[in-house]
């Protein structure tokens, strides 16, 4: 386990937008909850409640990761009518202390599916 600190920074915070995540035309989470992670240089990520997604097309795969700064990551794959995105999704069901508000929050690949944030004004 790592800490963040100057050399390699996170901060989660409350996202100043709302977060809607598409697959196709499906709305897969829609909420004004997220948290904004920011780590080092890398863009930042939204977490979603879990609650504010659409559990019914999500299925757990046994894919596993481990962040040494976040922790051990599981994953979901997005099944819709228009096919399947393998481990889209992944969350942290215990990640570690500095960044324990994203537990219960999914985060979604980019690449994958289509992220947009509305800042709220």
């Amino acid at each position: 386990m790592k800490i963040p600190g100057p050399d390699h920074p996170i901060t989660v915070e409350p996202a100043k937008a709302r977060v809607v995540v598409r697959a196709g035309e499906k709305i897969i989470a829609d909420t004004t909850s997220a948290l904004a992670l920011k780590e080092a240089s890398y863009p930042v990520v939204y977490y979603v409640p879990q609650a504010d997604a659409d559990e019914s097309v999500l299925v757990p795969t046994d894919t596993h990761t481990t962040c040494p700064y976040k922790g051990q990551a599981s994953y979901y794959t997005i099944r819709t009518e228009d096919g399947e995105l393998p481990d889209a999704v992944w969350y942290y069901p215990e990640p570690y202390d500095a960044v324990a508000p994203i537990a219960g929050h999914l985060a979604f690949y980019p690449d994958k599916v289509e992220i947009v944030a509305i800042e709220e004004g």
